[in-house]
């Protein structure tokens, strides 16, 4: 009875893009994210990923990058100086779309992997608008998901050694919403399976 009075989840998949591999000396350059389903007490209902969805590129913070990182984005710096957003906008505005989308729920992000996003977007949400709408810690990592479910070490895991049915039919094109999109079906499809073996 109890766990029936706590709040959903409303999973957010983010990705992002950036030029170095950690916030502060590099910059996150673009960042997007789609809503990827709701989870309550009697299970998950996924959610078309392309309908509630945000998307920005940043002004870079600093003047150091990677040059591999650039290639792998596409994006280009220089463009970003004078028409990205600052990201003090960007970061305010997400928010904002958290709280509106995750509205009667408590909001958690999803990534694949989780943990490089989620270094640069919490960095970011703190020191540019001082909190975050997912706390200190609602994140899920759909790789450390699909280890567990498949009884396979983290390392594992990537996504060719997944069943080709989990995977998205959509192309990962390091664009952050399209991947965003793509690994938010990516995370329904792990949230509906039932593991190796079991029939669905």
């Amino acid at each position: 009875m109890a766990a029936r009075r706590i709040k959903p989840s409303l999973y957010i998949s983010v990705d992002i893009e950036a030029d170095g591999p950690i916030p502060g000396p590099y910059s996150m350059l673009s960042m997007g994210a789609a809503v990827a389903g709701v989870q309550d007490a009697d299970g998950f209902i996924p959610a078309d990923p392309e309908q509630r969805t945000f998307y920005r590129e940043l002004r870079p913070i600093s003047e150091e990058f990677v040059p591999e990182a650039l290639t792998v984005s596409g994006l280009d710096r220089e463009r970003l100086r004078t028409e990205g957003t600052e990201p003090v906008a960007a970061l305010t505005k997400f928010s904002a779309w958290v709280r509106e989308v995750s509205a009667g729920a408590q909001p958690v992000m999803t990534g694949y992997p989780a943990s490089y996003d989620w270094t640069f977007l919490y960095w970011y949400l703190i020191r540019f608008t001082g909190a975050s709408p997912f706390g200190h810690s609602g994140c899920l990592d759909m790789k450390t998901l699909y280890a567990t479910k498949a009884g396979l070490p983290l390392r594992a895991v990537a996504k060719g050694t997944m069943p080709r049915e989990l995977l998205s039919r959509r192309r990962h094109t390091h664009h952050a919403l399209d991947d965003a999109i793509e690994q938010a079906e990516l995370f329904a499809n792990l949230m509906a399976w039932p593991g190796p073996g079991s029939p669905r």
